[in-house]
């Protein structure tokens, strides 16, 4: 007769050894090994043989007080995402969202812009968005993040994606997000319209009374000048919904 595997709870340990005043185990990127340091790897393996994280943190090359360069990189990439680090072109901004000094976050953006203008392709006239469906499969990296994301998508007469904008990160608001700054990219690009999108990191896809409130401030503004807001979708794991713009 085959013993059952006996089951060991090692975070319950670990919770009474932290309790009786143990410390865990703070792996910096100073205590690891030569060959897993990011830089030596980059050196050794080429960028290829790197995580996105290490990448991040070869670009930083050092973290603060509070923060080890690893940790701050995976933290980052984690919590951000890869496609919403790369949209960002305010520094100041990007530093605030992401809790890091000013001089990083100006890193992330040099590294951003350079990014696109060397390897500047035609990604967003490729892209159709026509129903929800379509916002669903472009915005694939919403599905899994751990705060919220709203992002504006702006299209042309044709429903082609012209311009792809990260309005604001953390709990959707009406009052943190403003009408200006939702249709200032509209404008700027020419869009005929726009579609809002956000996740929600719980999985459930009801609108909140803030999702409705700030859809519905949205299409009055947009109703004003002229460039309608054609959908609001909230994102999941695995599912997405419409908010019924007739809220």
């Amino acid at each position: 007769m085959k013993t059952a595997y006996t089951l060991t709870n090692f975070d319950l340990l670990l919770d009474e050894e932290l309790a009786a005043g143990a410390k865990p185990y703070v792996f910096k990127i100073r205590d690891l090994p030569l060959e897993d340091k990011p830089r030596e790897r980059l050196e050794k393996f080429g960028p290829d043989a790197l995580s996105v994280a290490e990448l991040v943190a070869v670009l930083l090359t050092t973290g603060t007080k509070k923060e080890d360069v690893m940790s701050m990189a995976s933290r980052i990439v984690r919590d951000y995402g890869e496609r919403t680090l790369s949209k960002y072109t305010n520094a100041k901004t990007l530093a605030k969202d992401l809790d890091i000094p000013l001089a990083k976050a100006l890193q992330i953006v040099a590294c951003a812009e350079l990014g696109r203008r060397f390897f500047n392709r035609p990604e967003y006239g490729s892209v159709l968005i026509r129903t929800a469906k379509d916002v669903y499969k472009y915005l694939t990296d919403l599905r899994t993040l751990s705060k919220e994301h709203l992002r504006g998508l702006y299209v042309n007469t044709h429903h082609r994606l012209i311009h792809d904008e990260v309005i604001s990160i953390g709990t959707v608001n009406s009052n943190l997000v403003h009408p200006r700054e939702v249709f200032k990219p509209a404008i700027e690009y020419g869009a005929a319209a726009l579609i809002l999108a956000h996740n929600h990191p719980s999985g459930v896809i009801t609108p909140s009374q803030a999702d409705i409130d700030i859809t519905k401030r949205l299409i009055e503004a947009g109703r004003m000048i002229g460039i309608p807001l054609v959908d609001h979708v909230i994102i999941g794991k695995n599912k997405f919904a419409s908010i019924d713009l007739a809220y």
